[in-house]
């Protein structure tokens, strides 16, 4: 029953951080405003929650990985593969070494294997956490795409450095080939079987769809659970179940391509992944808010391994590790891009500087999340000869801190960072969407007057009403069939005037909704009417919107 009110409460603070980030005047990231309200959770709670890490990567990181993995622009993903990838893996050695050294030089008591896993655990930034920042701050369209990509894969290579650190911890030997063949088996089968799986379950699904029809509560179901087929079948392969779970999102939206799906599925399936998305991504700050006054009281006790009486001594720790992590990203950055312009003037192309101010906000948009906080409590409580692991409870309260600290450091300085910057400029979207919607318009008047001459035939007497109902439809597609040069001044007059279009139509549903609920609320129509009305009207509205 404990267990029970603990979910229910953790819901609770979910839903009321809905309202309060839009209630407080100052643009405070979601997160923040999550992990207060699961401090005050336990403050008020008499009982502490047991957060057991495998279940936790378990239950919250296949889905939201999945999702992120499934609507990253792909066309971002693959234009900057390089950045990304060097962010990703490279970055991440880059700063396990680096931070790692700098750690134990500055707590000699900490080891320097556990130094080394400190470092790994904090290196990886967090989708979500990328994502909840960029929320309330105008991140440029590349600059996130970047960041989304290095995020959605430097889990692995950050976990893998975190594995054989504690394995060096404990067993005190360390293999630099074990460890980069083993990278390499968790990156690319890991990457395999989300693949497979995505498409394994979209074919199974498809045939069974031909053979006994389909109602959108099945498919819905089999795509809310292909992220955790992908994750155990990965982990049961001693693969990365993270890079799984994004590789099969990355595959569904190749296979929504196809179309096979039925719009009422599409629907409803975004539906409730949005209540998914938002009711996990809450909880994952909630408990780290609940978690963060028992994980300080622990730090509190140990910090005289370091040699220190005072308890102020963790808030200067906190603050040269955030340091640290900033100036190494930095450096990585700037270097990155120095060789990326020198190789561009080698093949005789343009080559573009950034300036110092995109690489700052790089570098303070390496935000951590829920994947540092699970990862760093799965470290072992015990070494084989029964001694307590050494410094466990201040590298959890390390990597908590740091957790919060990059969130707090994103939200106030990437706003002041990027106002009014710009990165290279994407590529032509607003002509691409008006050929697309061109093409379309034109697909779609072909298909009425093929509809309409087919009708017409089988019911000659009705032919003129098939003839005016054709009529009505085409017009709303001839202004886009039109020869209309994308981008040029009629196609930005077209769009002002949809624009337009669009405003009155959402007044008028606006309108027609009231209306119903008006007769709904007099009893002159039923209940099961007016929900039907009202889900016509909203299906609308959605559209235009």
């Amino acid at each position: 029953m404990h267990s029970i009110e603990v979910v229910l409460a953790m819901l609770l603070a979910v839903v009321a951080s809905g309202y309060l980030v839009r209630a407080i005047p100052l643009s405070i990231p979601l997160p923040l405003v999550q992990i207060a309200l699961g401090a005050a959770v336990s403050a008020l709670s008499t009982h502490s929650v047991v957060l057991d890490p495998q279940i936790f990567f378990l239950l919250f990181l296949p889905p939201l990985l999945f999702l992120d993995g499934w609507r990253i622009p792909k066309s971002g993903l693959f234009r900057d593969k390089a950045v990304i990838l060097g962010l990703a893996f490279g970055l991440v050695v880059f700063t396990v070494v680096g931070a790692g050294f700098l750690i134990h030089w500055m707590i000699p008591a900490m080891p320097l294997a556990v130094a080394f896993a400190l470092a790994a655990i904090v290196s990886p930034t967090d989708p979500v956490a990328v994502s909840s920042i960029a929320a309330r701050v105008p991140v440029p369209r590349r600059m996130m795409h970047i960041l989304e990509g290095e995020s959605l894969l430097n889990d692995a290579s950050g976990l893998v450095c975190f594995r054989f650190a504690v394995a060096a911890a404990v067993t005190g030997s360390f293999s630099l080939g074990a460890a980069s063949l083993t990278l390499v088996w968790v990156t690319l089968a890991g990457l395999g079987v989300g693949v497979g799986v995505t498409l394994g379950t979209s074919y199974m699904q498809s045939g069974l769809s031909r053979l006994f029809g389909e109602e959108s509560g099945s498919p819905i179901l089999i795509n809310l659970l292909t992220p955790f087929a992908a994750y155990l079948i990965a982990e049961h392969l001693a693969a990365s179940g993270i890079l799984a779970a994004v590789a099969a999102g990355v595959t569904m939206s190749y296979v929504e391509l196809t179309g096979r799906a039925l719009a009422t599925t599409r629907v409803q399936r975004a539906a409730v992944w949005e209540t998914v998305q938002f009711s996990l991504n809450g909880i994952m700050f909630v408990l780290l808010g609940e978690q963060l006054p028992g994980i300080l009281r622990r730090a509190a006790t140990t910090v005289e391994e370091t040699g220190h009486l005072s308890s102020w001594w963790l808030l200067g720790y906190v603050l040269v590790i955030g340091a640290i992590l900033i100036l190494l990203r930095f450096g990585w950055v700037w270097t990155a891009w120095r060789f990326d312009a020198a190789l561009a003037r080698r093949r005789g192309e343009p080559a573009r500087q950034p300036g110092w101010r995109i690489i700052a906000a790089m570098s303070v948009a390496g935000v951590r999340g829920a994947v540092t906080l699970a990862g760093v409590l799965t470290l072992p409580l015990l070494l084989p000869d029964g001694t307590v692991f050494p410094a466990r409870d201040l590298v959890v309260f390390l990597a908590a801190a740091v957790i919060l600290l990059s969130l707090l450091l994103a939200s106030v300085a990437l706003p002041r960072l990027l106002r009014g910057l710009t990165l290279p400029d994407e590529p032509a979207d607003r002509r691409a969407e008006d050929r697309a919607r061109h093409a379309a318009a034109v697909a779609a008047v072909e298909a009425v007057e093929a509809a309409r001459h087919a009708l017409s035939a089988e019911r000659a007497a009705d032919a003129d009403l098939y003839t005016n109902a054709a009529v009505r439809v085409m017009a709303d597609y001839r202004p886009r069939v039109e020869d209309i040069t994308p981008g040029s001044v009629a196609a930005e007059t077209l769009r002002r005037a949809d624009r337009a279009e669009m405003a009155l139509r959402l007044t008028a549903l606006q309108a027609e909704r009231e209306a119903v609920f008006r007769l709904a609320r007099t009893g002159e129509i039923s209940d099961e009417i007016s929900r039907k009305l009202v889900r016509q009207i909203d299906l609308m509205e959605a559209r235009y919107r």
